[in-house]
């Protein structure tokens, strides 16, 4: 049996933290309900994979009125990964609507995008139900969910299906997605290689002024995945050539494509900006775009 002082200093410091952070959020009151099905259709008319596949997890605070909320969308190819956290909640007391989508090849990708999309409309249906406010509904991801957030929030074909206007959202956020064809959108159609591919389903081919406010952060482009800043940087500059008002872009410098711990804190302060912005940020430097 090993006493307390073999257990590795390490392994203490873990379950300490895991500890503390369980009792603050249970004394901050933030609940947690657990795979919710969101396609509107009712259950036993979904397939085994969609009953399966097709879940969130929605985290707020427990008797907040009014609160924002960010659909959060994981990375992984198109086709793997799973629903997580966006390390944004308890920090901005901001809600998060973690969401599984259906994945390739179980899946076709224009299933990836309309899972994505059903996803959204749940939160507008849902939010209001635990005292959010369907107005300050933002979408946001991580590579493939950075992906499939700006192809959501500026293909508005995807969110008009059910009966949203993808304009209503209160900022797009995309961490590291790919802003022409994704590279398994491109398997999926046939094309081999590393050629670049631009068509409908690239979120270059769908840029416009009016599209809802836009945060662009990648990692340093000589640590990225090849031409991925390049790409997040044409789309930030067509914006801008097209008009709209309201996008910002950042590149971290010293980070490769797992950038998501540090991408926490700049989506943090730009959804503080615009969630509270009459509150001070004592603690953080304002928000620069490039």
């Amino acid at each position: 049996m090993k006493t307390m002082l073999e257990i590795p200093k390490g392994l203490l410091v873990f379950l300490f933290w895991s500890v503390v952070a369980t009792t603050a959020q249970a004394q901050e009151g933030w609940t947690l309900d657990r795979d919710i099905f969101y396609l509107p259709m009712p259950l036993e008319k979904a397939t085994a994979y969609q009953q399966k596949q097709n879940r969130l997890d929605f985290r707020y605070k427990e008797g907040a009125k009014g609160f924002a909320s960010v659909v959060w969308l994981h990375g992984g190819g198109l086709s793997g990964g799973k629903r997580e956290r966006p390390s944004i909640s308890g920090r901005y007391e901001i809600a998060s609507v973690e969401v599984d989508y259906g994945l390739i090849p179980d899946v076709s990708y224009e299933q990836c995008l309309d899972d994505a999309a059903a996803a959204v409309a749940w939160a507008f249906n849902n939010v209001e139900k635990y005292g959010g406010d369907p107005d300050k509904i933002y979408l946001a991801g991580y590579s493939a969910g950075g992906y499939l957030s700006a192809m959501v929030g500026l293909d508005k074909k995807w969110l008009a299906k059910y009966g949203i206007d993808a304009n209503r959202l209160a900022g797009i956020i995309s961490f590291s997605g790919q802003m022409t064809t994704h590279f398994r959108v491109r398997a999926e159609q046939g094309h081999t290689g590393d050629r670049l591919v631009l068509n409908e389903f690239a979120p270059l081919w769908h840029v416009r002024k009016d599209a809802s406010p836009f945060l662009i952060v990648t990692g340093d482009r000589r640590m990225e995945k090849g031409g991925r800043v390049e790409e997040n940087l044409l789309l930030y500059r067509l914006l801008l050539n097209a008009g709209h008002p309201d996008v910002s872009q950042y590149e971290i410098q010293g980070y490769d494509h797992s950038m998501t711990t540090p991408g926490y804190g700049v989506m943090g302060r730009w959804l503080h900006d615009r969630v509270f912005p009459h509150a001070k940020r004592k603690w953080l430097p304002p928000p620069q775009s490039r």
